[in-house]
């Protein structure tokens, strides 16, 4: 339970009436956790879905929900979203891109893709066929969650201080293979074939960033981890939407 406190304080803004204390080592340790943080953030983005249904077309109601997981989370993520795109727009040095990312101004590079990232996520989500909507809304954030758990264990430290180096040094394979092992589970209750195969391509999709990383900036960093967290939202809204309408 405390390491699940430290999960959710984390991962979300959502104050909590307990706090609990946190060793540098738990910050990794909690990782095991971080999928059901993002199936509790799923909860959240559902029950909400459930409300507002009866009272506002769907696409207001689709709206207010990326807002709301952009509230939630304290748009954390996205940060590391447009950090990435400025760095991939620089083509510097090793350097120069992780001299961009540590910048807190928003370039413009970046700020297209926060637009295009919150504009892909609005419509692949308005375009989910009714009968699965809410099953995609409690998955998408988990398996983002459980992303951010894969582009953490094994990877080396791109620099030697902020979030990334914290739960590098903390995480391991047992955390992967218990945050793997409650996504694939929920993946197959909530979605069946199609979660499970949306699943598979978004670990070869972080596999992929992964790889660049270490092969760009020598590892990972904060941002970087946030950036294949948004990424895997939106590939698995997209992945998701693709599947359903096939075997639908």
């Amino acid at each position: 339970m405390r390491l699940f406190i430290i999960a959710f304080q984390f991962l979300t803004i959502v104050p909590l009436p307990v706090s609990v204390r946190c060793e540098e080592k738990d910050l990794g340790r909690s990782m095991a956790l971080f999928p059901l943080v993002g199936l509790a953030i799923g909860a959240l983005l559902a029950g909400t879905d459930f409300l507002l249904a009866p009272l506002l077309p769907r696409s207001v109601a689709d709206l207010v929900l990326v807002t709301l997981l952009s509230v939630v989370t304290g748009a954390l993520h996205l940060d590391g979203l447009s950090d990435v795109c400025d760095g991939l727009a620089a083509r510097g040095s090793r350097e120069r891109f992780l001299e961009i990312m540590k910048d807190s101004r928003v370039g413009a590079v970046g700020a297209v893709g926060l637009v295009l990232g919150l504009l892909l996520k609005y419509q692949a989500l308005l375009a989910l066929p009714d009968a699965y909507k809410r099953e995609a809304l409690l998955f998408f954030p988990m398996a983002a969650r459980f992303a951010q758990v894969q582009m953490t264990v094994g990877s080396q430290r791109a620099r030697k201080d902020g979030l990334g180096h914290a739960f590098v040094g903390g995480a391991g394979t047992l955390q992967l293979v218990l945050a793997g092992a409650c996504t694939v589970a929920v993946a197959g209750v909530l979605l069946h074939l199609a979660g499970l195969v949306a699943l598979l391509l978004l670990f070869f999709l972080t596999l992929g960033i992964k790889g660049w990383a270490h092969r760009r900036l020598g590892g990972v960093t904060g941002d970087v981890i946030g950036f294949a967290s948004e990424m895997n939202e939106i590939f698995c809204l997209l992945f998701l939407l693709a599947l359903l309408r096939r075997m639908g």
